[in-house]
């Protein structure tokens, strides 16, 4: 015969229901037995404590039988709201039914193992003493045991729901980790079109002017896209990468513009492992240069500045061009609102993003997020 395993968990999960009733039922009988002994003891008629025990463990192990049928009649007729006095009824009823079998089997037992031989053995007289006597002590012991059942019941249930509400909110917020996740990768989409459109529309004016400009832009673009491509499906990168990244666009846009645009880059050497959106610079400095530097035939400075402060990373990118109307009233465009609805994705409150005119003239935007390298993001 095949012996599974599942035969074998049920087989030890028996054996051990069987030791816990036998085991609570024996520390039940040692506890009464010496209750009963030093009650007598203490009026002057002192029993023998083996006799005192003896009965007790009899009366003891009489119940931990009927605990299995006391147990099934619990699981068959749960004390539910809506069913509460049938069930009572029929609990009193096998309540009752048991407590007589117990008193009866202990008659003849109790007879057996220490009843006084001397004296005629009178079954119905002792059967009617122990009933008077102790019938409703032993009701009171199968309440017990139906109760302790419900309350066992109950905090099982109490604990699955629990695990489940658990399980649930676990789930929850792994989807919202994938949506956040699916809802970053649409961003970076949409971004990364925008951009190409920006930079081929770039390429497609300087064909018109200066074809060999056009040549170069035109291999410094497929550089820039593979770098793209590359970090796709990466959210945040090292603030070097992103500079690094970040020149190459600008090295674009300065063959058009030439001496139109100036660029200053200030990244202190504690910044440049800090942890940053990918692709968060680019769309910034695309900004202020459509709104700063082109609609101006004279020198314009486009700053990309990093600081570390607190605990934070301040980013600022800030031109000098001809003040904040223009552009704010286009800040829900494509970039600016990618850049402000992956800033609130990421970091949630603990971001800020900040538009303002420094000195009345030119635009600052200032992005404030938590300072964070890869070596802190692994630990």
């Amino acid at each position: 015969m095949k012996i599974t395993n599942d035969s074998l968990k049920k087989n030890a999960v028996n054996w051990r229901s069987w030791l816990a009733i036998i085991g609570g039922w024996t520390l039940f009988g040692f506890f009464f037995s010496c209750q009963v002994y030093l009650h007598f003891a203490y009026l002057g008629r002192p029993e023998s404590f083996v006799r005192v025990i003896i009965a007790w463990l009899v009366c003891s192990y009489l119940w931990a039988l009927l605990t299995p049928l006391v147990l099934y009649l619990a699981r068959r007729f749960p004390l539910e709201r809506d069913a509460v006095f049938g069930r009572l009824a029929i609990h009193l009823f096998f309540g009752s039914l048991f407590s007589l079998l117990q008193l009866g089997a202990y008659t003849f037992v109790h007879q057996w193992l220490i009843g006084d031989t001397s004296k005629p053995f009178l079954p119905l007289q002792k059967f009617l003493y122990l009933l008077v006597a102790e019938f409703h002590f032993n009701l009171l012991i199968y309440c017990a045991i139906l109760g302790l059942h419900q309350a066992v019941g109950y905090y099982r249930r109490f604990r699955e729901r629990e695990q489940r509400a658990a399980q649930l909110e676990l789930e929850a917020a792994q989807l919202e980790t994938q949506l956040t996740r699916a809802q970053l990768d649409a961003l970076k989409m949409q971004l990364h079109p925008h951009f190409l459109f920006n930079t081929l529309n770039t390429i497609s004016v300087l064909m018109k002017e200066d074809t060999e400009a056009a040549n170069r832009m035109l291999v410094r673009l497929s550089e820039l896209l593979r770098t793209a491509l590359k970090s796709t499906n990466t959210h945040e990168i090292t603030l070097r990468q992103e500079l690094e990244f970040l020149r190459s666009y600008l090295e674009i846009e300065q063959t058009r513009f030439h001496d139109r645009l100036k660029i200053s880059i200030k990244a202190p050497p504690e910044t440049l492992d800090a942890r940053v959106p990918n692709l968060i610079l680019q769309p910034l400095v695309e900004n202020a240069i459509r709104y700063a530097v082109t609609p101006r035939a004279d020198e314009t400075l486009v700053e990309i500045c990093a600081e570390r402060s607190n605990g934070h990373l301040r980013l600022i990118v800030r031109d000098d061009g001809d003040g904040i109307g223009e552009q704010a009233a286009d800040s829900n465009g494509i970039g600016l609102s990618n850049t402000k609805a992956r800033l609130e994705k990421l970091y949630g409150a603990t971001q800020i993003f900040e538009l303002s005119e420094p000195d009345k003239s030119g635009l600052q935007v200032s992005i404030t997020i938590p300072f964070r390298t890869n070596d802190e993001q692994s630990n």
